[in-house]
């Protein structure tokens, strides 16, 4: 067995998953060195934290698990091994309170994620882990050393074992490029493509309603859906009028489905109820009651409640007969067609799908293809809503990674 102090990790990547990573190996006495291409660790971490660091979600387990779809089997031990309470605990010993909002999501009590970031980051230099930043990785030369690129020069080093932690292909601009996709795929490491994820979508509005509704909320709607396999779905909340379509956290929360639908179909339509809280019943007596001189606009806003973006998107999706038949119009009001033709490009979208799949790893997350290199966080084939599930599993997947190392080290002669 390699003696302690002789093991040698490198970390690739300063987002959550290796940060942790790195905790773990310096704490069992490994000597870890962690390299990332940016001036700086955590970018996107901090980006993600500016309207309120969102760490995590405190639902029961049994729903918390099922945010991760397929890949639940997989990322429940993985969570179940460092829950919402574990990570609040975590906080609290880095010196940052936290509290449970009314929606379940957990925050620190100042909501900023950058004093929780300099507490890490000072925890963790003074444990002895070496940063060395704006290092580029660029794979491994054909000595199977890693190689990274410095504006002093090239760099290579050869460790002990490796924790790829390098992010999905989302926000490439905070150095989540996807560029480690072929130089993994050519090592024999099944990586599926990546997409975006809580994600928007571009309907195709017309340059007046564009220019007049977006950036506004769309609040208090229902989304009705239906999956690839026909099963009908609804979810209420809120949404945002992109410049060209939609996006927000109500259309995040199920864009997995409606991406998927696009690859396969080119478009999906979904269905918004403008008025939630009426029935269809109710909603057509009001559209249908007199309204004397009133313009239509003042009558459904008295009537129905609608006004703003709501009456908006009557105008940008019916036609003017529509207006003029009350059964239409109450109908549309209680399920208007939207259809969304593409879906926006990855750079934008707060996540990605894709990623190594967890069948070209171990249990401890190791490529079977690389021996002694591991993957953790983003880079992994799985995706969750946002609500706490992105950042819980990359801390999750950071710490097993590293666990994994030291069991692997363990074992080397």
């Amino acid at each position: 067995m390699t003696p302690p102090q002789a093991r040698h990790a490198v970390i690739i990547g300063g987002g959550p998953a290796g940060l942790m990573a790195a905790e773990i190996l310096i704490e069992a006495g490994v000597r870890v060195d962690l390299y990332d291409a940016m001036p700086s660790v955590g970018r996107k971490f901090l980006l993600a934290g500016k309207g309120g660091l969102n760490l995590t979600h405190a639902e029961p387990a049994d729903a918390f698990h099922s945010r991760y779809a397929g890949r639940r089997p997989a990322l429940q031990p993985v969570i179940d091994a460092f829950d919402a309470s574990a990570l609040r605990d975590w906080c609290s010993k880095l010196g940052i309170d936290t509290f449970v909002g009314s929606s379940g999501r957990v925050f620190p009590v100042d909501m900023k994620a950058a004093p929780l970031l300099r507490a890490w980051l000072h925890r963790l230099r003074s444990a002895g882990v070496r940063f060395h930043m704006r290092h580029a990785w660029r794979g491994w030369d054909a000595d199977g050393a890693l190689m990274f690129d410095h504006p002093d020069g090239a760099v290579t080093c050869q460790p002990d074992a490796v924790v790829l932690a390098l992010g999905g292909g989302s926000w490439a601009r905070l150095g989540s490029t996807g560029a480690w996709v072929p130089w993994l795929g050519a090592r024999g490491i099944d990586v599926a493509p990546l997409q975006p994820a809580n994600c928007g979508f571009d309907v195709g509005w017309t340059p007046h309603f564009a220019e007049k509704f977006a950036g506004h909320p769309l609040k208090s709607i229902d989304i009705h859906w239906t999956d690839a396999a026909g099963v009908a779905h609804v979810r209420a909340g809120e949404c945002m009028i992109s410049a060209g379509g939609v996006e927000g956290s109500l259309v995040y929360a199920i864009s997995a489905t409606l991406r998927d639908q696009i690859n396969a179909s080119g478009s999906v339509t979904i269905r918004l109820d403008l008025t939630p809280g009426k029935d269809a019943a109710r909603v057509l007596a009001e559209v249908d009651h007199p309204r004397g001189s009133r313009s239509l606009a003042s009558h459904l806003q008295s009537r129905v409640g609608l006004a703003g973006v709501k009456m908006g998107l009557l105008r940008e999706l019916l036609d003017k007969d529509a207006f003029n038949d009350p059964a239409r119009l109450a109908a549309a009001i209680k399920s208007l067609p939207l259809t969304l033709t593409a879906v926006r490009p990855i750079d934008e979208a707060i996540s990605s799908a894709g990623g190594v799949r967890f069948e070209a790893l171990d249990a401890g997350l190791m490529t079977q293809a690389m021996p002694g290199v591991f993957c953790a966080g983003e880079m992994l084939d799985w995706e969750a809503p946002t609500g706490g599930y992105l950042l819980t599993a990359c801390l999750g997947t950071g710490r097993h990674a590293a666990r994994g190392v030291l069991q692997w080290l363990d074992q080397k002669p």
